[in-house]
């Protein structure tokens, strides 16, 4: 099997199936490819055994699959880390340029990054970074949208696939480790003012569901 390929469908299979079950379909979305390519390369993955099936038809990672594919996931944030701390890439362009890096990243290059940017915990995104023994540690979070009046919390990630959205978000101040207040809620689900420090900013509900906050200290 084509390295490369196998570690970008190993990958998309362990950042979907947080969210739950991954269809065939969906798999097929998040990549770009037919669902033919998308087929053929599941059932060789499923014979090298990286992959699996249940009764349902949900795709998911077998443990060797889910220890590749959390390498590979070192790997990109490491790289994000990289490009954003000591090259200055703006963090909307750290994800694509990182999905190019990953393929690339020796052992020894790896350890040297972890080193150089002092063991970082999470990507410039919010999402943790698995150590060298694949072990990644998760705190509870949900969506900026389930926020009620007067609640206070932390953002903890943002969905990194939408380089406008991440830009737009940046010049609002809203990225990891921000503290905000939802100070009221549009009707009948409208959107969210938030308090960001001094400012003030009404979110729409779409775009506070791809805001990940976490419990204020």
């Amino acid at each position: 099997m084509n390295s490369r390929a196998t570690e970008e469908y190993l990958e998309a299979l362990y950042k979907l199936s947080e969210a739950g079950p991954v269809r065939q379909a969906r798999l097929a979305e998040h990549l770009g490819l037919s669902q033919a390519a998308t087929a053929e390369m599941v059932k060789k993955l499923i014979l090298a055994k990286l992959a699996k099936r249940d009764k349902t038809g949900s795709i998911g990672l077998t443990k060797s699959g889910t220890k590749a594919a959390l390498e590979t996931v070192r790997k990109h944030r490491l790289s994000e880390r990289f490009l954003t701390d000591i090259l200055g890439l703006p963090w909307e362009k750290a994800h694509e340029e990182a999905c190019k890096l990953e393929h690339v990243l020796s052992p020894e290059v790896e350890d040297g990054l972890d080193r150089l940017l002092n063991n970082p915990k999470s990507c410039p995104h919010g999402y943790p970074i698995p150590d060298k023994e694949g072990v990644i540690t998760t705190l509870p979070t949900r969506p900026l949208s389930d926020l009620g009046p007067d609640e206070k919390a932390v953002i903890a990630l943002v969905s990194e696939d939408d380089p406008e959205m991440l830009k737009y978000l940046a010049t609002l101040g809203l990225m990891p480790d921000v503290e905000i207040v939802v100070e009221e809620i549009g009707p009948f689900r409208g959107p969210l003012l938030i308090q960001v420090g001094a400012a003030r900013y009404a979110l729409g509900r779409d775009l506070a569901s791809k805001i990940m906050v976490r419990e204020s200290a």
